[in-house]
């Protein structure tokens, strides 16, 4: 990585979300200087391309988190603000980058594993996983070929494929509360009446616009990743010189419902945890604003790449990652 002034210099781009603060945070400490772009309160407002691109050019690093939240629900307005939160900001990057004299070494744009499909037969990994198909799945093959398309000769590129990140964000706080609730048994999926809000999305939309059920039992796999080893990750892709292309971001220790439920109940000190049936689920979630998709996908992905590549997890295994972010929102 080039060095600029003695100190390297990194662009994080969406860095008003959890995982964006404490990424800032972690930079600045390594030595960076570091520089936002963002909405309000940044250095550098989406839309405006000469700032953007001042921001970009002779920056050693970019990191783009930018992208509206899935924790909501998939309104046609949501939806559409989805997708376009990701496909908008990362193209305006990718032409910053084009334009740029001196472009950043390393480019690294958040991506998802929920690219991958419905999984309880196998992990999915970066060389042998198989896309899926509806809306999670096309806004992730659309959020990545934005990302990978044309030429950019002298930046690394990579699609950082989050599994459900543990912290102080959206989807931890959200289980957390379903166990102290006295809802921390196994979410078990079924019947439910017939929506179209999961139906593919984009230039290529994919799927037959049901929304799955399957009978899981409340086994479905469940792949998670602390925000510790999203910061770390994040500094050791972006020097490891070799690293190019989609790169799993989770755990190398797939949980599933169950025992993801059982300990978060533990951690919380909940003495019962009832199951949570989809029939139970759909109007709690309704209520929440959020989909049942989040603890209803089967999610089992596995860091084949960062794993060759010597990463070593901070947080290998589920329970005391879920202690840990637990005391730390209390």
């Amino acid at each position: 990585m080039v060095v600029s002034q003695n100190h390297p210099r990194a662009v994080v781009a969406g860095a008003s979300g959890f995982i964006g603060k404490r990424l800032v945070e972690d930079l600045a400490a390594q030595g960076y200087l570091v520089s936002r772009i963002g909405r309000s309160g940044a250095d550098a407002a989406w839309g405006d391309d000469t700032a953007v691109r001042a921001l970009i050019d002779g920056a050693d690093l970019l990191v783009n988190l930018a992208g509206k939240s899935v924790n909501c629900r998939y309104t046609e307005r949501n939806r559409d603000e989805i997708l376009r939160s990701r496909i908008d900001t990362t193209r305006q990057l990718r032409r910053a980058i084009e334009a740029s004299s001196h472009p950043p070494a390393v480019w690294l744009n958040a991506s998802t594993a929920t690219l991958y499909r419905y999984a309880l037969d196998r992990p999915m990994t970066e060389s042998e996983g198989e896309v899926g198909t509806g809306f999670s799945s096309d806004i992730a093959r659309e959020w990545e070929h934005e990302l990978f398309v044309g030429e950019l000769p002298s930046t690394r590129r990579v699609a950082l494929r989050m599994a459900i990140v543990l912290g102080d964000g959206p989807a931890t706080g959200i289980l957390l509360r379903l166990a102290r609730w006295g809802l921390g048994g196994p979410q078990i999926d079924g019947w439910w009446f017939p929506h179209r809000r999961y139906r593919g999305i984009g230039a290529r939309p994919t799927g037959d616009g049901r929304a799955p059920a399957h009978r899981s039992r409340g086994r479905q796999r469940f792949s998670w990743i602390h925000i510790d080893d999203v910061v770390a990750a994040v500094t050791f892709i972006a020097r490891s010189g070799d690293i190019v292309g989609p790169v799993n971001l989770a755990a190398p220790n797939a949980s599933d419902n169950r025992a993801l439920m059982a300990a978060l109940r533990k951690s919380v000190s909940a003495r019962i945890g009832l199951p949570a049936f989809r029939w139970m689920l759909e109007p709690a979630m309704w209520l929440l604003r959020t989909e049942p998709e989040l603890v209803l996908k089967s999610r089992w992905v596995t860091p084949e790449r960062l794993t060759e590549a010597g990463y070593a997890f901070v947080w290998p295994t589920l329970e005391p990652a879920i202690d840990d972010v637990a005391k730390r929102s209390r």
